[in-house]
């Protein structure tokens, strides 16, 4: 831990020390933040290498803005994240934000054993359970909803989406609009958290 938090320092030190700092941010910020500090985790374009880290080609700008804005605040609570958003500005974020969002996310795949319940729940919900239809918010394609700042879901890393959904349902996050999704997830048995996140790893 201690040399990860080295690593970290040392890379922020190193970027942030020539740009931090500036009202606005030049066109190619985005890429240089891309390479400099999220490639490690989230891949050069984006497409993690593995569901550790989720995959941030082709999300939403206002999302990834929000959930930057969020580390920074503490309101998302990760403490690698939380590093890494600190020192970024305001044009930093969006110009980072852009840069993803311009990117091609690798398709995923979903296990056929749990495509039919998690489509259900998808598209559908589970009115006895008083769980909506995940697509009222997240479009019926699972791309997302930019101008409420709701995340792409299509072609996520399905174990990344169900460890979301758990700390979600168990207060570990809580940056959901009005608590959202938090009420959702805890709604959903862990059986209907993986059907669900299946599915949305498998749309295209």
């Amino acid at each position: 831990m201690k040399r990860t938090g080295f690593v970290i320092a040392a890379v922020l030190g190193g970027l942030f020390g020539t740009c931090v700092g500036t009202s606005r941010a030049a066109p190619q910020t985005g890429a240089t933040l891309a390479a400099h500090v999220c490639s490690a985790c989230h891949g050069p374009q984006g497409n993690s290498a593995t569901s550790a880290f989720p995959k941030l080609a082709a999300q939403g700008v206002g999302y990834i803005e929000k959930e930057l804005h969020d580390f920074q605040s503490g309101k998302r609570v990760s403490a690698i994240m939380q590093a890494m958003a600190a020192p970024l500005t305001p044009a930093e974020i969006r110009s980072v934000a852009h840069y993803f969002s311009r990117q091609t996310i690798a398709p995923g795949f979903a296990n056929p054993k749990l495509v039919a319940l998690g489509q259900r729940i998808f598209r559908g919900g589970l009115p006895h359970q008083g769980v909506p239809a995940c697509m009222a918010c997240h479009g019926p394609a699972g791309m997302g909803n930019e101008p409420a700042r709701y995340p792409r879901l299509a072609g996520q890393w399905s174990a990344y989406l169900y460890r979301q959904l758990q700390d979600f349902a168990h207060g570990r996050r809580k940056n959901s609009p009005h608590g959202m999704m938090n009420y959702v997830a805890s709604h959903l048995t862990p059986a209907q958290m993986k059907a669900v996140a299946s599915y949305l790893e498998g749309l295209h």
